[in-house]
């Protein structure tokens, strides 16, 4: 009986790791994208709103980019089940356009938080005949920015 102790404990914590809950994804705090980008959520209210701040690493403007404010919202459904969709607006401070995107907060096989959003970029155009070029399109992934302490 004394062999059958080491798998019986074995066995024991691997079903019991079944239990533990599984990390929630949390969107508040600072994160970097895939481009460089950094992006801050100061907090999300028990409504799901949110407010920040966004810091472009890229523009296709000559302006100075500058910090600009975003707004969004959560999805707050019993349905997310710790890794719920989310929206939010960038009005950029530099240029007129604005970016939205929407995504999903995930917790990564590795157990990080990974956002995956797709966004619209629309772009001000002197007239109609030229909205067809004023909209684009594209992805990012954000991970959690560490803080230097």
């Amino acid at each position: 009986m004394v062999q059958a102790t080491p798998l019986l404990l074995v066995l024991f914590l691997a079903l019991g790791a079944h239990g533990l809950p599984a990390k929630k994804c949390s969107l508040t705090g600072s994160w970097i994208n895939d481009l460089g980008s950094n992006m801050t959520i100061t907090s999300v209210n028990a409504n799901g709103v949110f407010a920040g701040s966004y810091h472009t690493a890229v523009s296709a403007t000559s302006n100075k980019i500058k910090v600009s404010p975003l707004q969004g919202s959560q999805q707050k459904s019993p349905n997310q089940k710790g890794q719920p969709t989310f929206g939010f607006t960038v009005n950029w401070s530099f240029s007129d356009s604005i970016t939205v995107f929407t995504g999903q907060c995930f917790v990564d096989d590795d157990g990080k938080e990974v956002l995956r959003t797709m966004w619209l970029l629309r772009s001000r155009v002197e007239n109609i005949n030229s909205d067809w070029k004023a909209t684009r399109v594209g992805t990012n992934v954000f991970t959690r920015l560490q803080s230097q302490e």
